[in-house]
């Protein structure tokens, strides 16, 4: 008996050991993502996408599942309905709710649209004949919209010159056609030659081809049940966000004309109507201004869309009456002049008396409503957590979306058209969680001297003990306008289950908390929010005595990676850093980056324009000050903030005698950290915390020479 005693107390170990533990890099592995819901027209079903880890391949794969509904709740467990050998996403329905769209790229097949049945007798996926796009059905279900770039044929109607020269290399693009140098012998040249400001875009891993030679995306319409598609656009920009007129006559779709002008800085997005037999488009709205989200009421008679009149203004949900041409009748009416937040892409209540938008508060991400007539806006939904991915039945009557919350990833919910009764139906991440210990992010509020609140969140150390002590570190999001909040993020987690505090704050620049404090630190990046970080490091203290005040560390990526740098730069407060696609010289950032937008509305202007403005900004002015050991990590191909920051930040702090190592990843673009490559992502979070354990937790101790780092 005592020997089976011992046994099973031997089994139970491991058990008990993994129920305890907190989470880890590698765990991100087990983590699966859910999103882009689709409610079936008649709430039968909810369609949504399901992206898992593929750690041995070093791939995410992307399935599309459905769960059925009865009376508004499932029944039943949800299933996988598109083949799991194959990469599927974008769920659409058909009107009727008997077939669903998706998108897939299969073999050899180039055409990406993909149709299945949903209803017996049901089969394999199809593709509809002239349909080659994602598709968006006319409301009686007769035709099908949507938009693609051209084939590059010889009789393209958008032929341009220049084009055909560009077509003669394999390379097309790489020379631009407008180029006035000339090489001797073009099969010895394979190199670029770019006349265009435009030519890297963060993402992608090679250069922009010039942009005469790239097709634009065009508008096309086909019969629901196949045939021959008739373009209807042939635009010198893309066409994207398609809506239809009630009586189907009439296709609603947004578009830039200044695309491809690299001088423009205005908003220029525009609404078009064109009918769906052909004929010119007309521009319903007029620049200056960027309009987008067109969507149509369900009576026909009325059009809602987001304006954004200039950079850096409240950007507002409008509403204006339609005429039996499609045209706008009358003055647009501002249903949120009263609302300060961000309003998302807007949809009508099945009823047509009020409008629905997500967007972001403070923390949180909700779905809120406004009446057509006007009123006050209302939320629909509430909690400490993110509201996204919202899709409704045709009636109204269900909804469904995503939830997440800082301890639970991403899971699939449905309720009643007003919130009411939400189920949880997917419990993707269930399992590997219960084998972690995941500590809540609990509140914490400070003011600054001019009376502002900050709001920020703090996660204690897994087997956190009063009266102990523990390091910090303080997390920076990136933007600036972004927010923190009730999202789950690994890496904090991560954090945590190593011993450490972790605070993440919402500064000042931050979005959510209203257009005046988004916009506080124009032209005063670091020297504004400086103290809305240190503030909060001071509440932390405040708050929680466990924290050790002589073990602060400070982290963050893209404009958190500056925040590091600016902080270490400019105060004594930090032990450790880690940096992440970080800017350390806002003037040589200026001609790398993709995004020199940025700083000019920002800054006031260009480098030469604000010269003693971009360098009291940068970091690298006030490099002198710094002494936290930091470990830099940047992506090799990233466009949006380049790798040579992070190379001006190394060689500096090297020079200057401080402990630092830069880890440069291939392969990898700006997002590396939400969508690099698994292998290399985990490495991040591993790197992170092992520098953060060493300077804070270890306090430097040596490093034994030949370990494998």
């Amino acid at each position: 008996m005592r020997t089976l005693a011992v046994l099973v107390l031997a089994l139970a170990a491991p058990q008990a050991v993994a129920q305890s533990r907190g989470v880890l890099p590698q765990d991100y592995y087990r983590m699966t993502f859910v999103g882009d819901v689709a409610v079936s027209p008649t709430g039968q079903y909810v369609a949504f996408t399901v992206t898992t880890v593929v750690e041995e391949k070093n791939t995410r794969h992307r399935e599309i599942w459905l769960s059925a509904l009865a009376n508004g709740r499932p029944s039943g467990a949800p299933f996988r309905f598109t083949d799991p050998t194959e990469e599927s996403s974008a769920p659409r329905w058909s009107p009727d709710g008997t077939v669903l769209a998706f998108t897939s790229r299969r073999g050899e097949d180039r055409n990406t649209a993909w149709f299945a049945r949903v209803t017996a007798p049901g089969g394999e996926a199809y593709h509809l004949p002239g349909v080659e796009g994602t598709p968006s059905w006319s409301p009686d279900g007769q035709w099908i919209a949507y938009s693609k770039a051209l084939e590059d044929e010889d009789d393209s109607p958008r032929a341009t010159p220049g084009r055909e020269a560009a077509r003669a290399g394999a390379r097309e693009g790489w020379i631009a056609p407008d180029a006035v140098s000339r090489t001797l012998d073009t099969k010895r040249f394979d190199g670029r030659v770019i006349t265009q400001m435009r030519y890297k875009r963060d993402g992608t891993l090679t250069l922009l081809p010039h942009p005469s030679v790239r097709e634009k995306r065009q508008l096309f319409v086909v019969p629901a049940a196949g045939g021959e598609a008739r373009q209807l656009t042939s635009l010198p920009f893309d066409v994207g966000g398609i809506a239809w007129s009630r009586d189907g006559r009439t296709i609603y779709f947004g578009g830039n004309p200044e695309q491809d002008d690299e001088y423009s800085d205005e908003n220029t997005q525009q609404i078009y109507a064109i009918a769906r037999e052909g004929g010119d488009p007309r521009a319903l709205t007029t620049n200056p201004g960027s309009e987008f989200g067109a969507a149509v009421s369900p009576d026909g008679r009325a059009l809602a869309y987001v304006l954004n009149a200039a950079r850096g203004t409240q950007p507002e949900l409008l509403v204006v009456a339609l005429s039996a041409d499609g045209s706008f009748a009358g003055a647009p009416r501002n249903l949120t002049a009263d609302w300060d937040l961000i309003p998302g892409t807007p949809t009508w209540t099945a009823d047509g008396r009020a409008i629905r938008w997500e967007a972001g508060i403070g923390g949180s991400a909700h779905v809120f409503e406004v009446q057509a007539r006007g009123g006050p806006v209302r939320q629909v939904t509430t909690g400490d957590r993110r509201v996204d991915n919202v899709s409704w039945s045709r009636d109204g009557r269900v909804m469904a979306y995503t939830v997440t919350d800082a301890a639970t990833p991403a899971e699939v919910f449905v309720a009643q058209g007003d919130g009411r009764g939400e189920t949880r139906i997917t419990s993707f991440n269930d399992a590997w969680l219960a084998g972690t210990t995941r500590m809540p992010a609990e509140r914490l509020t400070w003011r600054v001297k001019d009376g502002t609140e900050i709001e920020g969140w703090v996660v204690k150390p897994v087997g956190f003990q009063p009266g102990a002590t523990y390091p910090l570190v303080l997390k920076i999001h990136g933007g600036p306008y972004g927010a923190y909040g009730h999202t789950f993020f690994q890496t904090f987690h991560v954090l945590s289950a190593a011993g450490m505090f972790v605070l993440y704050p919402n500064p000042r620049g931050s979005t959510g908390y209203g257009h005046a404090y988004q916009w506080a630190t124009q032209g005063a990046w670091g020297e504004v929010d400086s103290e809305d970080y240190l503030g909060g490091v001071d509440a932390a203290l405040a708050k929680y005595p466990e924290i050790d005040r002589t073990r602060l560390g400070v982290s963050g990526g893209s404009y958190g990676g500056y925040m590091t740098n600016w902080l270490t730069a400019t105060s004594d407060r930090f032990v450790a850093a880690v940096t992440s696609r970080s800017i350390a010289n806002w003037e040589s950032w200026y001609g790398d980056s993709d995004a020199q937008g940025l700083t000019e509305y920002a800054f006031g202007g260009t480098p030469w324009e604000e010269r003693e403005r971009y360098r009291r900004l940068s970091p690298i002015s006030y490099v002198e000050q710094v002494t936290a050991p930091t470990l830099i990590i940047h992506s090799e191909n990233d466009y949006r903030t380049p790798i040579g920051d992070g190379e001006q930040w190394f060689m500096a702090l090297k020079k200057r005698k401080v402990p630092v190592e830069l880890v440069r990843y291939p392969r990898s673009s700006h997002g590396l950290s939400r969508t690099g490559e698994p292998w290399l992502l985990v490495d991040r979070l591993e790197r992170i915390r092992s520098w953060f354990t060493h300077w804070l937790v270890e306090r430097g101790a040596p490093v034994e020479a030949g370990a494998s780092r």
